[in-house]
């Protein structure tokens, strides 16, 4: 039960963050480097007090997977809040998830062989995909960029999720959301620079934008998921992260008055359809009990 409940905050929270950095005037890249700067800060008093030994001992390969990971995060973060400004936050969103295709696609190249209602799911959303990219080409050549910058950040956030689910294996966290945050925010401000987007100068509300994200989508949603990695097998996560799909698309409709074409609908439909057959028929092995918090 506290699964699920945890489970349900965190895709209320990460639902918010298509629909919230859209409504924003702040440059992309400075998004995603603003709201891993302010979690790190907002983590930074607990580390400090209650993690400060771990984080000391922290070295080593433990150390490689946490960086790792944060360097995933922010190419993950990079192309996706990149692609909000480009498409619709449904049509980013939804292929933005096809994380666990690429987790999947992981898996093959080990070795490890799945059911043909796998490999017959995987099919049909990437066919949805086709279907989404097809509309947003016939929309504008930038809807369909976006589109590719969102298949790009799902890659990564796979990455960062199978890295994840090993570095949490052996760090709280709380020590490993610092970490992981705080190489993401690195990363990003490097690539603001030399990007030339401005990382300050902004109007008083779309600081409390960026405050709210931080809130809702950083620390109530990603960081509620790195926790259940450390109890719950990758896929379950990625099942429970496709609902952010449909919560995209309604809180898009109602905040931005974003509602995707009939077309493109199918397309959101067919991938949806696609990843839950493939989450549903994916038989992972558990993960070890690992630090909580």
């Amino acid at each position: 039960m506290r699964t699920l409940l945890l489970m349900a905050v965190g895709v209320l929270a990460v639902s918010l963050s298509g629909p919230l950095m859209a409504a924003m005037v702040v440059p992309p890249l400075a998004i995603a480097f603003w709201r891993n700067g302010f979690a790190t800060l907002a983590l930074a008093p607990g580390v400090a007090v209650q993690r400060r030994e771990e984080l000391a001992g922290l070295r080593g390969r433990s150390l490689g997977l946490v960086v790792a990971s944060g360097v995933a995060l922010a190419l993950h973060f990079g192309t996706w809040v990149t692609s909000l400004t480009l498409t619709s936050v449904a049509s980013a969103t939804a292929i933005v998830c096809l994380q666990i295709a690429w987790v999947v696609a992981w898996q093959l190249l080990r070795g490890e062989r799945f059911d043909v209602r796998v490999l017959a799911g995987l099919v049909l959303a990437l066919a949805g995909v086709l279907i989404v990219s097809g509309v947003d080409f016939s929309v504008s050549r930038e809807a369909l960029v976006g589109d590719v910058l969102a298949l790009v950040g799902g890659m990564a956030a796979a990455a960062y999720m199978l890295i994840g689910a090993r570095a949490r294996q052996g760090t709280s966290t709380t020590t490993y959301t610092f970490v992981c945050y705080g190489t993401c925010a690195l990363v990003l401000a490097v690539a603001c620079v030399v990007a030339g987007q401005d990382l300050g100068g902004y109007p008083l509300g779309q600081w409390g934008l960026l405050l709210l994200v931080t809130m809702t989508a950083q620390l109530m949603g990603h960081s509620v998921f790195n926790h259940l990695l450390a109890t719950t097998k990758p896929v379950v996560v990625s099942l429970a992260l496709l609902l952010e799909v449909p919560g995209a698309a309604l809180l898009a409709a109602v905040i931005l008055g974003q509602v995707p074409p009939l077309g493109a609908v199918v397309g959101l439909v067919v991938i949806l359809a696609g990843m839950a057959l493939v989450v549903v028929n994916n038989r992972a092995p558990a993960v070890d009990q690992a630090p909580l918090d």
